[in-house]
């Protein structure tokens, strides 16, 4: 309990940078996501907790529109960035996905490079002027990714060759490259051995100081060690939303409390 109050300590009140209203999600006749309503903070770690199937990364698919390439996926209500809605017909969703980046359950570098990795994404959305920047920007994503010393000397080796954990920094590390303002990661760690999501629950932290950053998470212990904010879904439902601390030690609705004490899961 001494993380949670010690990552809240420093937590001040902070901006709203996505908000979500009346979010409902079907896949087919599945109401997948019930009546959601959520105010997610800037330079905030949130996670997402619940049961399997709950709704949790179907919802955090919604905030960058990785929904829209789900064939039956329907989406009704408003979800807006910095005020503006991100699911209007004249918002690019590859566009807001450079601004609102992804990371994978399962790490997924592409088969290239270590370096064309990371250069991908500047490369498409133009944001590097020439080999130096270019270079500038990979050094830059794989040091914010803490793996650059690792991998310094390699950049010519395939990102497929890299450890599991490795890997995952690594994709972290693209994620950040097209200069994103959100990252969302989706159970980052649930491939990985003890030490490897020790680096990346270090690495999360370092990163919140500059992103808003939204984890899916299967493990309490886990939610209680990274974020500020935690929001519990069950059957489709945010069931509630609040301060890590309060709805560990001291949960308003009894099926928060159920969960957190292992009766439902």
């Amino acid at each position: 309990m001494n993380d949670m109050r010690k990552v809240e300590r420093d937590v001040d009140a902070r901006e709203v940078k996505i908000s979500a209203r009346d979010c409902q999600v079907w896949y087919g006749d599945n109401h997948a996501i019930k009546d959601v309503n959520v105010d997610i903070e800037e330079k905030t770690v949130t996670a997402f907790i619940g049961p399997s199937g709950c709704g949790k990364s179907t919802f955090l698919r919604c905030l960058n529109r990785m929904n829209d390439m789900i064939d039956n996926c329907r989406i009704e209500g408003t979800i807006t960035l910095d005020g503006q809605d991100i699911y209007d017909p004249r918002v690019d969703p590859v566009q807001l996905r450079a601004k609102v980046g992804m990371v994978f359950q399962k790490p997924n570098p592409f088969p290239k490079s270590i370096y064309d990795n990371i250069a991908y994404g500047p490369r498409i959305h133009g944001l590097a002027r020439g080999k130096a920047e270019l270079d500038e920007i990979v050094e830059k994503s794989l040091r914010r990714g803490a793996i650059w010393d690792e991998v310094k000397d390699r950049l010519d080796a395939p990102g497929t060759g890299l450890s599991g954990g490795q890997q995952q920094r690594l994709c972290i590390a693209r994620a950040i490259a097209t200069q994103p303002e959100v990252l969302l990661m989706d159970e980052p760690c649930s491939a990985l051995d003890p030490i490897a999501t020790a680096q990346v629950e270090e690495l999360i932290d370092e990163l919140r100081k500059d992103y808003s950053v939204v984890i899916v998470t299967h493990s309490m212990q886990q939610a209680a060690r990274v974020s500020h904010k935690t929001a519990f879904f069950h059957l489709g439902n945010l069931v509630e939303y609040g301060e890590t601390g309060q709805i560990f030690t001291n949960p308003r609705d009894p099926r928060t409390e159920s969960y957190i004490t292992g009766r439902i899961g």
